[in-house]
């Protein structure tokens, strides 16, 4: 049995829990476990690694070609400034909606918490290419909600979305709740005894908040705009629906229309173009990790919430204002899209005369549809199922102190790159691996569907891995102490104790990894060939063709089984503590 000290007793006399991992024979991790984690990080950071040296190996050598060509072309540049322009006001756009939904829940007596966070979020776990092709129906000369109101714009002119403004608008829409999450973290990080305190010197419960709260959780606001900064440099499906037809480039589109129009031979300068990315990226992701680290070591943990302030006759207007805008950003395009979905011919008003389910059953009848919902129900299938196994015992070793649990946790942080970092990173990566056959395999996994699915292996690993994390952390220690009492190995250990009790926690991050997979378009649209297609590819290529009717009857039932996954999620996480389903209050 552990030793009890002094310090680990309440004033109770009973002990304070510590975080399950303590206990270990040697203080640690065993060196095959600490070896193993090393291995996964490699594995997951090979893609990055590899692009890294596709673009200073040959500069190491004195080739740089390709360097010196994406560098001096004027396109670089001018995307280079539109993705960071448009990522700045995407980011103040999630900013402004992010933050007072955030304080909203987060401060008040408002109903509904949950029911406003799940609306809020709702666009972030719809694909980007849907939520784009939603704003351009809403929008455009045809919209079946504007237009009988007499205001669409005229038939002929562009669609006013489709330009810097409306990627800025639907961008920060879509970010607005990365915002939202890490100011609500904040929020609830901070003590109670805090805001007590001031209102006992005399300051009532709005000069408490704003002279005690809002100074305390702005480390954590932003850390939330840098989240969304680096989320919108990225993005790839806004900008390839709204900014291409406007002619607006930016580096994720530069990289697609290099190898599309070039192949493989365009790989060395996609590689180029990629490293900016990420080079930007990780600029965005220190200061969101430096500014996080602060929020720690200013808010301690398992402190007692604030008590939420009373709106009185306040709350019932608030509300409405509150739905009112969920409705216009949200609840709004999405109509715009399942009316589209059903008129007969794009551009009449829907009516009982012009409604039709016909779209959806030659929709559904196309062979590329029925591949792509195949191929993505198993590559987000296959891994979320890989990933949440996973998640139980490396998060168990990760959870260890000491020594081991210090290099645990340096390689969760290396872990957590390929999800941080834009998707066209990984992409570009994952090409340059498994381009040239493997060593031993005799076979290249370029082509295949196995490329795809690594690559979501090593993005969506850290989806899984929190919530058994957060959940590793609060189990009681006794328990494994008490198995190993009785002589359990560590196997036996981790499968009787820590498994059953964690795996609600990994069921719900695996259904977070399959939200996540199951639409991606950012690394599929790079990775994918003939007969491997992915349902977020087929909506994008539905659209470009020229087949909005079709593209918007895939994207509701695609909704659908997005919502379904998410109503599963939330039920799973009735059973765990808030945070772990981020929109459970």
């Amino acid at each position: 049995m552990a030793v009890v000290t002094a310090g680990d007793r309440a004033g109770n006399g009973r002990r304070r829990p510590r975080a399950a991992g303590a206990f270990r024979l040697s203080g640690g991790m065993s060196g095959g476990a600490a070896s193993a984690l090393v291995l996964l990080a490699l594995l997951v950071l090979l893609p990055v690694l590899r692009l890294l040296w596709e673009v200073a190996g040959p500069a190491l050598t004195g080739e740089t070609s390709a360097l010196i060509r994406v560098l001096d072309a004027p396109m670089t540049w001018r995307a280079t400034g539109n993705s960071l322009a448009i990522a700045a006001g995407a980011t103040l756009a999630a900013a402004l909606l992010g933050g007072p939904f955030a304080l909203l829940t987060g401060l008040t007596d408002v109903r509904g918490k949950t029911a406003l966070a799940f609306a809020l979020i709702l666009p972030l776990m719809i694909p980007a290419q849907i939520v784009a092709l939603a704003w351009t129906h809403l929008t455009g000369s045809g919209s079946p909600l504007l237009k009988p109101l007499g205001l669409a714009p005229p038939v002929g002119t562009a669609n006013p979305v489709q330009s810097s403004t409306g990627m800025i608008l639907v961008m920060g829409i879509e970010h607005a709740p990365l915002v939202f999450l890490a100011l609500r973290a904040a929020l609830r990080a901070i003590p109670g005894d805090l805001v007590e305190a001031a209102r006992a010197s005399g300051s009532g419960p709005w000069r408490a908040v704003r002279t005690v709260v809002l100074p305390l959780c702005l480390p954590g606001f932003a850390a939330g705009l840098a989240l969304a900064f680096v989320a919108a440099l990225g993005n790839f499906g806004v900008p390839a629906l709204l900014g291409v037809p406007a002619g607006i480039p930016v580096l994720p589109t530069l990289i697609y229309r290099r190898l599309s129009g070039f192949g493989p031979s365009a790989l060395p300068e996609a590689a180029v173009l990629a490293a900016l990315v990420g080079v930007l990226a990780c600029l965005g992701i220190a200061a969101q990790m430096l500014l996080q680290a602060r929020v720690g070591r200013r808010l301690p943990s398992g402190s007692r919430p604030a008590a939420v302030l009373a709106l009185g006759r306040a709350r019932r207007p608030t509300e409405l204002v509150a739905w009112g805008v969920l409705a216009l950003v949200v609840a709004a395009p999405l109509a715009a899209l399942l009316a589209t979905s059903l008129v007969r011919v794009y551009g009449l008003p829907l009516g009982p005369a012009t409604a039709t389910l016909a779209h959806y059953g030659t929709v559904l009848a196309l062979d590329q549809v029925g591949r792509a919902f195949a191929n993505s129900f198993l590559l987000s299938g296959s891994a979320a199922l890989l990933l949440g196994l996973l998640a139980i015992p490396l998060a168990h070793a990760m959870a260890a102190k000491g020594g081991n649990g210090r290099l645990a946790r340096a390689v969760g942080l290396l872990v957590e790159l390929p999800h941080a970092v834009p998707g066209v990173v990984l992409g570009i990566g994952c090409i340059l691996v498994f381009l040239k056959p493997l060593p031993g395999l005799g076979g290249s996994l370029y082509g295949t569907l196995w490329i795809i699915l690594a690559a979501y292996l090593a993005r969506f690993l850290p989806l899984a891995l929190r919530p058994a994390q957060a959940a590793c952390a609060a189990l009681d220690p006794a328990l494994e102490e008490a198995a190993r009492a009785c002589g359990a190995g560590p196997l036996r250990r981790l499968l009787t104790v820590v498994a059953p009790m964690v795996a609600p926690a990994a069921a719900a991050g695996a259904v977070l990894v399959f939200l996540t997979a199951f639409n991606e378009l950012t690394v599929s649209i790079l990775l994918w060939s003939q007969g491997r297609e992915t349902l977020g590819v087929v909506v994008y290529a539905l659209e470009e063709g020229g087949s909005p009717t079709l593209g918007a009857a895939l994207s509701v039932v695609t909704i659908l089984v997005v919502l379904a996954a998410m109503l599963l999620a939330g039920a799973l996480g009735r059973r765990l503590p808030p945070g772990i389903v981020p929109w459970r209050a």
